[in-house]
Protein backbone atom coordinates (compact mmCIF):
# COMPACT_ATOMS: atom_id res chain seq x y z
CA UNK A 1 0.00 0.00 0.00
CA UNK A 2 1.13 3.19 -1.05
CA UNK A 3 1.42 5.98 1.63
CA UNK A 4 1.09 9.27 -0.41
CA UNK A 5 0.25 12.60 0.39
CA UNK A 6 -3.00 12.50 -0.40
CA UNK A 7 -3.75 9.45 2.21
CA UNK A 8 -1.87 11.26 4.55
CA UNK A 9 -3.85 14.61 4.67
CA UNK A 10 -6.52 12.28 5.02
CA UNK A 11 -5.50 9.84 7.78
CA UNK A 12 -4.55 13.71 9.96
CA UNK A 13 -8.44 14.54 9.28
CA UNK A 14 -9.64 11.26 10.59
CA UNK A 15 -7.33 12.27 13.55
CA UNK A 16 -8.35 15.69 14.29
CA UNK A 17 -11.97 14.80 13.75
CA UNK A 18 -12.33 12.47 16.45
CA UNK A 19 -9.67 14.52 18.94
CA UNK A 20 -12.03 17.52 18.65
CA UNK A 21 -15.20 15.92 19.28
CA UNK A 22 -14.02 14.36 22.19
CA UNK A 23 -12.21 16.93 24.09
CA UNK A 24 -15.34 17.98 26.04
CA UNK A 25 -15.96 15.25 27.75
CA UNK A 26 -12.35 15.01 29.43
CA UNK A 27 -12.47 18.86 29.66
CA UNK A 28 -16.09 18.87 31.62
CA UNK A 29 -14.25 16.83 34.19
CA UNK A 30 -11.99 19.82 34.89
CA UNK A 31 -14.69 22.44 34.57
CA UNK A 32 -17.39 20.97 36.68
CA UNK A 33 -15.35 22.49 39.85
CA UNK A 34 -14.45 25.92 37.64
CA UNK A 35 -18.01 26.56 37.23
CA UNK A 36 -19.49 25.16 40.00
CA UNK A 37 -21.93 22.27 38.16
CA UNK A 38 -22.04 18.71 37.89
CA UNK A 39 -20.28 16.58 35.68
CA UNK A 40 -23.52 14.89 34.55
CA UNK A 41 -25.07 18.78 33.81
CA UNK A 42 -21.92 20.43 31.94
CA UNK A 43 -21.88 16.95 29.66
CA UNK A 44 -25.30 17.55 28.56
CA UNK A 45 -24.15 20.62 27.05
CA UNK A 46 -22.47 18.83 23.99
CA UNK A 47 -25.77 17.12 22.74
CA UNK A 48 -26.63 19.55 20.13
CA UNK A 49 -22.94 18.94 18.94
CA UNK A 50 -23.29 15.17 18.61
CA UNK A 51 -26.75 15.04 17.05
CA UNK A 52 -25.35 18.05 14.40
CA UNK A 53 -22.01 15.49 13.86
CA UNK A 54 -25.14 12.91 12.37
CA UNK A 55 -27.61 15.04 10.80
CA UNK A 56 -25.37 17.43 9.19
CA UNK A 57 -23.13 14.55 7.35
CA UNK A 58 -26.31 14.02 5.18
CA UNK A 59 -25.88 17.39 2.85
CA UNK A 60 -21.82 16.82 3.58
CA UNK A 61 -22.30 13.81 1.44
CA UNK A 62 -24.34 15.64 -1.06
CA UNK A 63 -22.14 18.82 -1.67
CA UNK A 64 -19.01 16.17 -1.59
CA UNK A 65 -20.69 14.12 -4.33
CA UNK A 66 -22.07 17.25 -6.37
CA UNK A 67 -19.59 20.10 -5.49
CA UNK A 68 -16.16 19.04 -4.73
CA UNK A 69 -14.36 16.60 -2.40
CA UNK A 70 -10.94 18.04 -1.88
CA UNK A 71 -13.05 21.45 -1.35
CA UNK A 72 -15.35 19.97 1.44
CA UNK A 73 -12.45 18.57 3.38
CA UNK A 74 -10.33 22.37 3.30
CA UNK A 75 -14.26 23.26 4.51
CA UNK A 76 -13.46 20.83 7.35
CA UNK A 77 -9.93 21.60 8.84
CA UNK A 78 -10.51 25.45 8.50
CA UNK A 79 -14.11 24.89 10.16
CA UNK A 80 -13.18 22.44 12.91
CA UNK A 81 -10.64 24.53 13.88
CA UNK A 82 -11.98 27.69 14.04
CA UNK A 83 -14.97 26.53 16.38
CA UNK A 84 -12.63 24.98 18.95
CA UNK A 85 -10.92 28.65 18.63
CA UNK A 86 -14.38 30.18 19.47
CA UNK A 87 -15.46 27.37 22.28
CA UNK A 88 -12.32 28.18 23.81
CA UNK A 89 -12.99 31.80 24.02
CA UNK A 90 -16.68 30.64 25.45
CA UNK A 91 -18.25 32.98 28.06
CA UNK A 92 -20.90 30.85 30.15
CA UNK A 93 -23.28 27.49 29.27
CA UNK A 94 -25.10 29.22 26.30
CA UNK A 95 -21.68 30.23 24.35
CA UNK A 96 -20.04 26.68 25.47
CA UNK A 97 -22.71 24.37 24.04
CA UNK A 98 -23.41 26.89 20.73
CA UNK A 99 -19.30 26.35 20.33
CA UNK A 100 -19.46 22.53 20.70
CA UNK A 101 -22.51 22.74 18.02
CA UNK A 102 -20.28 24.20 15.48
CA UNK A 103 -17.82 21.41 16.48
CA UNK A 104 -20.31 19.35 15.58
CA UNK A 105 -21.47 20.72 12.59
CA UNK A 106 -17.87 20.62 10.87
CA UNK A 107 -17.06 17.30 12.29
CA UNK A 108 -19.78 15.45 10.37
CA UNK A 109 -18.02 16.76 7.11
CA UNK A 110 -15.32 14.17 7.52
CA UNK A 111 -16.62 10.76 7.49
CA UNK A 112 -18.75 11.01 4.61
CA UNK A 113 -16.69 12.36 1.96
CA UNK A 114 -12.70 11.35 3.94
CA UNK A 115 -13.95 8.04 4.11
CA UNK A 116 -15.33 8.07 0.75
CA UNK A 117 -11.92 9.52 -0.91
CA UNK A 118 -9.83 6.41 1.22
CA UNK A 119 -12.24 3.58 -0.32
CA UNK A 120 -11.68 4.62 -3.73
CA UNK A 121 -10.01 2.50 -6.34
CA UNK A 122 -10.55 -0.63 -5.00
CA UNK A 123 -8.26 -3.41 -4.23
CA UNK A 124 -7.45 -3.78 -0.59
CA UNK A 125 -10.04 -1.40 0.74
CA UNK A 126 -10.25 -3.09 4.33
CA UNK A 127 -6.58 -2.30 4.68
CA UNK A 128 -6.67 1.14 3.78
CA UNK A 129 -9.70 1.52 5.54
CA UNK A 130 -8.05 -0.21 8.45
CA UNK A 131 -4.72 2.34 9.12
CA UNK A 132 -6.83 5.37 8.14
CA UNK A 133 -9.11 4.08 11.22
CA UNK A 134 -6.09 3.74 13.62
CA UNK A 135 -5.26 7.58 12.50
CA UNK A 136 -9.17 8.53 13.61
CA UNK A 137 -8.76 6.03 16.61
CA UNK A 138 -5.75 7.92 17.57
CA UNK A 139 -7.75 11.20 17.75
CA UNK A 140 -9.76 9.61 19.99
CA UNK A 141 -6.59 8.69 22.02
CA UNK A 142 -5.10 11.54 22.41
CA UNK A 143 -7.95 13.53 23.48
CA UNK A 144 -7.84 12.89 26.66
CA UNK A 145 -4.48 13.07 27.32
CA UNK A 146 -4.36 16.29 25.11
CA UNK A 147 -7.19 17.75 26.91
CA UNK A 148 -6.03 16.66 30.73
CA UNK A 149 -2.63 17.81 30.22
CA UNK A 150 -3.75 21.18 28.62
CA UNK A 151 -6.43 21.90 31.38
CA UNK A 152 -3.88 21.30 33.96
CA UNK A 153 -1.42 23.29 32.82
CA UNK A 154 -3.67 26.51 31.13
CA UNK A 155 -7.01 25.73 31.83
CA UNK A 156 -9.65 24.21 30.16
CA UNK A 157 -9.77 26.80 27.21
CA UNK A 158 -6.28 26.17 25.71
CA UNK A 159 -8.04 22.50 25.18
CA UNK A 160 -10.16 23.78 22.94
CA UNK A 161 -7.68 26.27 21.24
CA UNK A 162 -4.45 24.52 20.55
CA UNK A 163 -5.98 21.82 18.65
CA UNK A 164 -8.35 23.96 16.67
CA UNK A 165 -5.51 25.95 15.22
CA UNK A 166 -3.30 23.15 14.66
CA UNK A 167 -6.72 21.85 12.23
CA UNK A 168 -6.70 25.63 10.83
CA UNK A 169 -3.12 24.42 10.19
CA UNK A 170 -3.07 21.53 8.37
CA UNK A 171 -5.92 22.81 6.44
CA UNK A 172 -3.86 25.57 4.75
CA UNK A 173 -1.58 23.08 3.68
CA UNK A 174 -3.82 20.88 2.42
CA UNK A 175 -5.09 23.21 0.34
CA UNK A 176 -1.74 23.87 -1.19
CA UNK A 177 -1.31 20.49 -1.69
CA UNK A 178 -4.82 20.27 -3.64
CA UNK A 179 -3.43 23.04 -5.65
CA UNK A 180 -0.11 21.23 -6.71
CA UNK A 181 0.40 18.96 -9.41
CA UNK A 182 0.12 15.72 -7.45
CA UNK A 183 -3.27 17.14 -6.18
CA UNK A 184 -4.56 18.06 -9.01
CA UNK A 185 -4.01 14.58 -10.75
CA UNK A 186 -5.58 13.01 -7.79
CA UNK A 187 -8.84 15.26 -7.70
CA UNK A 188 -8.81 14.72 -11.51
CA UNK A 189 -8.88 10.73 -11.32
CA UNK A 190 -11.36 10.94 -8.37
CA UNK A 191 -13.68 12.78 -10.77
CA UNK A 192 -13.12 10.18 -13.32
CA UNK A 193 -13.81 7.56 -11.47
CA UNK A 194 -16.96 9.15 -10.26
CA UNK A 195 -18.01 9.58 -13.97
CA UNK A 196 -18.03 6.05 -14.97
CA UNK A 197 -21.12 4.91 -12.70
CA UNK A 198 -20.27 1.32 -11.90
CA UNK A 199 -23.25 -0.93 -11.08
CA UNK A 200 -23.70 -2.06 -7.40
CA UNK A 201 -23.85 -5.77 -6.62
CA UNK A 202 -26.49 -7.75 -6.58
CA UNK A 203 -27.81 -8.03 -3.11
CA UNK A 204 -26.59 -4.70 -2.08
CA UNK A 205 -29.82 -3.41 -0.81
CA UNK A 206 -29.95 -6.50 1.85
CA UNK A 207 -26.45 -5.82 2.82
CA UNK A 208 -26.49 -2.16 3.17
CA UNK A 209 -29.55 -2.40 5.47
CA UNK A 210 -27.97 -4.79 6.90
CA UNK A 211 -24.66 -2.08 7.30
CA UNK A 212 -27.02 0.49 8.48
CA UNK A 213 -28.64 -1.35 11.40
CA UNK A 214 -25.34 -2.33 12.80
CA UNK A 215 -23.73 0.92 12.76
CA UNK A 216 -26.73 2.93 13.87
CA UNK A 217 -26.78 0.58 17.00
CA UNK A 218 -23.36 0.59 16.61
CA UNK A 219 -22.87 3.86 17.15
CA UNK A 220 -24.58 4.06 20.62
CA UNK A 221 -21.64 1.90 21.48
CA UNK A 222 -18.95 3.41 20.23
CA UNK A 223 -19.81 6.68 21.78
CA UNK A 224 -21.34 5.36 25.29
CA UNK A 225 -17.65 4.09 25.70
CA UNK A 226 -15.79 6.67 24.30
CA UNK A 227 -17.19 9.43 26.57
CA UNK A 228 -17.99 7.60 29.37
CA UNK A 229 -14.52 6.48 29.73
CA UNK A 230 -12.79 9.38 31.25
CA UNK A 231 -15.46 9.48 33.83
CA UNK A 232 -15.37 5.22 34.33
CA UNK A 233 -11.91 5.44 34.94
CA UNK A 234 -12.47 8.14 37.45
CA UNK A 235 -14.63 6.39 39.27
CA UNK A 236 -13.37 2.52 39.21
CA UNK A 237 -9.86 3.22 38.19
CA UNK A 238 -8.46 6.25 39.61
CA UNK A 239 -7.04 3.79 42.49
CA UNK A 240 -4.55 3.16 40.16
CA UNK A 241 -3.35 6.53 39.10
CA UNK A 242 -2.05 9.71 40.82
CA UNK A 243 -4.46 11.95 39.29
CA UNK A 244 -6.63 12.77 36.38
CA UNK A 245 -4.04 13.64 34.26
CA UNK A 246 -2.47 10.04 34.78
CA UNK A 247 -5.57 8.72 34.21
CA UNK A 248 -5.86 10.66 30.46
CA UNK A 249 -2.54 8.82 29.94
CA UNK A 250 -3.87 5.49 30.85
CA UNK A 251 -7.07 5.98 28.87
CA UNK A 252 -4.89 7.13 25.89
CA UNK A 253 -2.92 4.29 26.08
CA UNK A 254 -6.09 2.07 26.38
CA UNK A 255 -7.23 3.90 22.91
CA UNK A 256 -4.17 3.67 21.43
CA UNK A 257 -3.31 0.12 22.02
CA UNK A 258 -6.95 -0.56 20.71
CA UNK A 259 -6.86 1.37 17.70
CA UNK A 260 -4.21 -1.03 15.88
CA UNK A 261 -6.56 -4.09 15.70
CA UNK A 262 -8.52 -2.56 12.71
CA UNK A 263 -5.26 -2.92 10.95
CA UNK A 264 -5.06 -6.74 12.06
CA UNK A 265 -9.06 -6.80 10.90
CA UNK A 266 -8.98 -5.11 7.45
CA UNK A 267 -6.48 -7.62 6.91
CA UNK A 268 -8.37 -10.49 7.40
CA UNK A 269 -11.30 -9.05 5.80
CA UNK A 270 -9.75 -8.65 2.92
CA UNK A 271 -9.05 -12.42 2.45
CA UNK A 272 -11.73 -14.27 4.78
CA UNK A 273 -15.35 -14.29 5.06
CA UNK A 274 -16.17 -10.94 6.30
CA UNK A 275 -19.58 -12.19 8.31
CA UNK A 276 -17.63 -14.56 9.70
CA UNK A 277 -14.88 -11.88 11.57
CA UNK A 278 -17.96 -9.61 11.82
CA UNK A 279 -20.09 -12.26 13.89
CA UNK A 280 -16.91 -12.91 16.07
CA UNK A 281 -16.36 -9.35 17.55
CA UNK A 282 -20.07 -8.58 17.86
CA UNK A 283 -20.11 -11.83 19.75
CA UNK A 284 -16.86 -10.87 22.11
CA UNK A 285 -18.56 -7.63 22.44
CA UNK A 286 -21.41 -9.20 24.75
CA UNK A 287 -19.22 -10.94 26.72
CA UNK A 288 -16.90 -8.18 27.48
CA UNK A 289 -19.97 -5.58 28.28
CA UNK A 290 -21.49 -8.41 30.58
CA UNK A 291 -17.87 -8.30 32.86
CA UNK A 292 -17.01 -4.69 32.38
CA UNK A 293 -20.71 -4.16 34.32
CA UNK A 294 -18.93 -5.25 37.55
CA UNK A 295 -15.58 -4.73 36.68
CA UNK A 296 -13.32 -2.08 38.90
CA UNK A 297 -9.47 -1.88 39.48
CA UNK A 298 -6.76 -3.53 37.70
CA UNK A 299 -9.68 -5.64 35.82
CA UNK A 300 -11.74 -2.74 34.53
CA UNK A 301 -8.56 -1.08 33.24
CA UNK A 302 -8.16 -5.14 30.95
CA UNK A 303 -11.31 -5.09 30.46
CA UNK A 304 -11.56 -1.75 28.76
CA UNK A 305 -8.57 -2.48 26.81
CA UNK A 306 -10.13 -5.84 25.43
CA UNK A 307 -13.27 -3.98 25.15
CA UNK A 308 -12.37 -1.02 22.80
CA UNK A 309 -10.48 -3.53 20.91
CA UNK A 310 -13.66 -5.31 19.68
CA UNK A 311 -15.24 -1.82 19.61
CA UNK A 312 -13.03 0.05 17.16
CA UNK A 313 -12.24 -2.98 15.25
CA UNK A 314 -15.09 -3.44 13.67
CA UNK A 315 -15.18 -0.22 11.80
CA UNK A 316 -13.11 -1.08 8.63
CA UNK A 317 -15.83 -3.61 8.58
CA UNK A 318 -18.88 -1.51 7.79
CA UNK A 319 -16.58 0.75 5.57
CA UNK A 320 -15.62 -2.00 3.44
CA UNK A 321 -19.32 -3.61 3.02
CA UNK A 322 -20.21 0.35 1.59
CA UNK A 323 -17.38 0.28 -0.54
CA UNK A 324 -17.88 -3.02 -2.04
CA UNK A 325 -21.43 -2.69 -2.62
CA UNK A 326 -21.57 1.09 -3.62
CA UNK A 327 -20.97 2.42 -6.99
CA UNK A 328 -18.30 5.49 -6.60
CA UNK A 329 -20.60 8.49 -7.85
CA UNK A 330 -22.63 8.40 -5.03
CA UNK A 331 -20.64 6.86 -2.40
CA UNK A 332 -20.08 9.58 -0.17
CA UNK A 333 -23.79 10.33 0.18
CA UNK A 334 -23.83 6.19 0.76
CA UNK A 335 -21.45 7.18 3.91
CA UNK A 336 -23.56 10.09 4.86
CA UNK A 337 -26.46 8.02 5.09
CA UNK A 338 -24.47 5.42 7.10
CA UNK A 339 -23.22 7.92 9.34
CA UNK A 340 -26.33 9.89 10.20
CA UNK A 341 -28.02 6.97 11.75
CA UNK A 342 -24.68 5.54 13.88
CA UNK A 343 -24.78 9.61 15.09
CA UNK A 344 -28.58 10.29 15.55
CA UNK A 345 -28.49 7.31 17.67
CA UNK A 346 -24.93 8.04 18.96
CA UNK A 347 -26.43 11.53 20.04
CA UNK A 348 -28.40 9.78 22.81
CA UNK A 349 -25.19 8.51 24.80
CA UNK A 350 -24.79 12.20 26.44
CA UNK A 351 -28.52 12.61 27.97
CA UNK A 352 -28.27 8.82 28.85
CA UNK A 353 -25.23 9.19 30.53
CA UNK A 354 -26.10 12.06 32.03
CA UNK A 355 -28.86 11.06 33.54
CA UNK A 356 -27.42 7.25 34.35
CA UNK A 357 -24.90 9.21 36.34
CA UNK A 358 -26.70 11.78 38.32
CA UNK A 359 -30.02 10.33 39.28
CA UNK A 360 -28.91 6.38 39.55
CA UNK A 361 -29.25 5.18 42.78
CA UNK A 362 -26.54 1.78 42.00
CA UNK A 363 -23.63 2.36 39.12
CA UNK A 364 -24.69 3.63 36.58
CA UNK A 365 -22.50 2.61 34.06
CA UNK A 366 -23.15 -0.97 35.27
CA UNK A 367 -26.66 -0.12 33.38
CA UNK A 368 -25.00 1.49 30.68
CA UNK A 369 -22.83 -1.41 30.15
CA UNK A 370 -25.94 -4.13 30.08
CA UNK A 371 -27.15 -1.85 27.68
CA UNK A 372 -24.08 -2.05 25.49
CA UNK A 373 -24.36 -5.47 25.72
CA UNK A 374 -28.22 -5.73 24.62
CA UNK A 375 -26.68 -3.95 21.72
CA UNK A 376 -23.84 -5.92 20.64
CA UNK A 377 -26.16 -9.18 20.64
CA UNK A 378 -28.39 -7.39 18.07
CA UNK A 379 -25.93 -6.48 15.88
CA UNK A 380 -25.07 -10.51 15.80
CA UNK A 381 -28.03 -11.01 14.86
CA UNK A 382 -28.09 -8.94 11.84
CA UNK A 383 -24.78 -9.85 10.93
CA UNK A 384 -25.88 -13.49 10.91
CA UNK A 385 -27.98 -12.62 7.77
CA UNK A 386 -25.68 -10.91 5.57
CA UNK A 387 -25.01 -13.02 2.40
CA UNK A 388 -23.29 -16.37 2.10
CA UNK A 389 -19.04 -15.09 2.24
CA UNK A 390 -17.55 -14.67 -1.21
CA UNK A 391 -13.66 -14.91 -1.38
CA UNK A 392 -12.35 -11.05 -0.69
CA UNK A 393 -9.90 -12.04 -3.58
CA UNK A 394 -12.77 -12.05 -6.09
CA UNK A 395 -14.84 -9.32 -4.36
CA UNK A 396 -11.65 -7.21 -4.63
CA UNK A 397 -11.43 -8.12 -8.03
CA UNK A 398 -15.01 -6.88 -8.98
CA UNK A 399 -13.75 -3.22 -7.56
Amino acid sequence: MRLDTRFLFLNAGHAVDHLMMLVFPTAAVFMAAEMGSSYGELLVLSTAGFIAFGACSLPAGWLADRWSREGMIALFFVGIGAAGVVTGFADGRMQIAAGLLAIGVFAAIYHPVGIAMVSQGGGAVGRRLGVNGVWGNMGVAAAPLLAAFLCNAYGWRTAFVVPGLLSMAIGGFWVLHCRSVAGRAATEAGTAARKAKALPSDQWKRILAIVFFATAVGGFIFNATTIALPKIFDERVMALTEGASRAGGLIALVFAAAAFTQVAVGHLIDRYSIRLVFLLLTLGDVLVFLVAAEATGSVMLGVSLAMMMLVFGQIPITDTLVARNTPEHWRARAYSVKYVLSFAVASTVVPAISRLHDVSAGDGFATLFLICAACAGAIAVAVAFLPAPRRAAAVAAGE
